[in-house]
């Protein structure tokens, strides 16, 4: 019996001892997110919660990972995508994650998911590699009580939608978005959107908006946006803030004047902004705004009517005049499912394959036709590279690439893959028009803190563990018009809630993001 003792005394000595954290970050430069120096230091991650920073931390971990010359920051948060359909086809999302997004604020630009609850059930339920928040469309809940109908709504109507931003608010979106231009929002007067947003405002959401015009009458749709955000007392963000087409380009001091005077005077008004000089949405924002009322068979019966169909033309040339445009060869097919091979190439193009005549009436007939066929989501080359310059300064702009979860299909802008390495290459590194602690501010807890994502956006001990390990020096987009399927490249670690996604530079199909809800769930 003695002999067993003296053994088991000495077991204790020859137990291995367990890791103290699931995740060890050691050697990294860090950049907490809140735009102040970068420090080293270590990062500890227990449960899916940043537990500790300091330097050199004596403690062991189930992975360590030597982060010896990298930048250790907060994960990207996209405060402007388009997810709803992507992101169930194709849960891991490379595009984002290989850009270091590890959260999307969707339903933007008035389109939403109908039902938040629902579609954040979903979310969880087939698990993602991002996070998810989601404002509420007022396009998506307009057309559910009056559908694309070219009208005002009565009070009656207004009470409804009123009662649907408060049913959403309560299943967890952060906010309301509207998009003025798109069907049937553009038939709104402000009125209308003041009502909601004051609705959305008890909620304590925001007001997100893809404004009314962003050409020639681009001051007077950002004033509107900003009274909404007074008369609702509302925080306001203006969606891929823009100045475009040739008559507007210079007017970006201007447009950014606004914005500052707002917050001047007291409003909590913000931007956010893709780093290209080309836009992306339908084809039909090319027609008038009466052409298309009804949806899609109403514009088909229109263009198909002899009468009616020449007005349209009338109507599309006087709006290529108006914008100073000679002719389509700014539009660019992205998709057209239709007929692919058209993919990538412009109107002016598709016109002359048609075997016509080069002018601008044959062009806009070009545009009919594809819209007979099924319409097209296009590229618009619309913007001139030294007001994206001007905007990428300013402190109170956010990143958002104004995409969704890439399927692989079509000729989708660039933004969809590249847009955060993209402003870390071009307008950090080779411009310098911001420093890289700033950039990465504006992309994860000034997105945070507008948004109401409140333990996103930082490395910070207590915050979620969505963190990005990426060189400054090599971070860059690959994805081009010509050859937009190409993932940036540079994030060598991207980390979602504690668990790895991309480790060593490849995504190991890890899906640990969930729905993020807002502040009245």
């Amino acid at each position: 019996m003695k002999q067993i003792a003296f053994i088991l005394s000495f077991l204790p000595l020859f137990t291995i001892a367990q890791p103290n954290y699931d995740l060890l970050i050691r050697n990294g430069k860090i950049m907490d997110g809140t735009g102040n120096s970068w420090y080293y230091a270590d990062v500890a991650v227990q449960d899916g919660k940043i537990v500790l920073i300091q330097k050199n931390i004596n403690a062991s971990a189930k992975r360590t990972i030597d982060a010896k010359g990298l930048i250790v920051a907060p994960g990207f948060i996209d405060v402007h995508g388009h997810i709803e359909g992507g992101v169930f086809e194709r849960p891991t999302a490379e595009n984002y994650i290989y850009d270091g997004v590890t959260t999307v604020v969707t339903g933007n630009c008035g389109n939403s998911a109908e039902d938040l609850n629902y579609f954040f059930y979903r979310i969880d339920s087939i698990k993602t590699s991002i996070n998810v928040a989601s404002l509420v469309g007022h396009n998506t809940i307009r057309r559910l009580i009056m559908g694309n109908d070219d009208r005002l709504a009565t009070p009656e109507e207004q009470l409804k939608m009123e009662a649907l931003i408060a049913k959403a608010m309560k299943e967890g979106a952060v906010g309301m978005s509207t998009g003025l231009i798109y069907l049937p929002g553009m038939f709104s007067n402000t009125q209308e959107v003041v009502g909601l947003a004051k609705e959305t405002a008890k909620y304590k959401g925001i007001y997100a908006s893809h404004i009314r015009n962003e050409e020639n009458t681009v001051i007077e749709a950002i004033n509107e946006a900003i009274d909404i955000g007074k008369a609702a007392i509302i925080p306001v963000q203006i969606s891929h803030f823009k100045v475009a087409s040739p008559l507007n380009w210079g007017r970006s001091p201007q447009a950014l004047a606004l914005i500052e005077k707002a917050r001047l005077d007291g409003y909590d008004v913000t931007i956010d902004q893709y780093p290209y000089t080309a836009a992306s949405t339908n084809l039909g924002i090319r027609l008038p705004d009466w052409a298309i009322a009804g949806g899609p068979d109403s514009t088909k019966k229109r263009i198909n009517d002899p009468v009616i169909h020449q007005q349209i033309i009338k109507g599309m040339l006087e709006q290529l005049k108006k914008y100073k445009y000679k002719n389509y060869s700014y539009a660019v097919v992205a998709n057209h499912p239709a007929d692919t091979t058209l993919n990538g190439k412009s109107i002016s193009e598709i016109n002359v394959m048609k075997g016509r005549k080069v002018s601008a009436r044959n062009e806009a007939e070009t545009i009919l036709d594809l819209m007979l066929a099924g319409g097209a989501q296009m590229i618009y080359h619309l913007m001139n590279e030294k007001d994206v310059q001007y905007f990428m300064k300013y402190p109170y702009n956010m990143i958002g690439a104004d995409g969704g979860v890439s399927t692989g299909r079509g000729m989708p802008h660039p933004r969809t893959y590249g847009t955060n390495a993209r402003v870390l290459a071009r307008y950090v590194r080779e411009q310098k028009l911001v420093s890289m602690e700033e950039a990465i501010r504006r992309m994860t807890s000034l997105a945070a803190q507008k948004f109401q994502l409140k333990d996103r956006g930082l490395i910070k001990e207590g915050m979620a563990a969505d963190i990005v390990i990426f060189d400054e020096a090599t971070v860059k987009d690959n994805a081009t018009f010509e050859q937009p399927h190409q993932f940036s490249s540079g994030f060598h670690f991207v980390i979602v809630n504690g668990q790895l996604v991309i480790d060593d530079g490849k995504h190991n199909g890890t899906r640990s993001g969930k729905a993020l809800k807002g502040p009245a769930y």
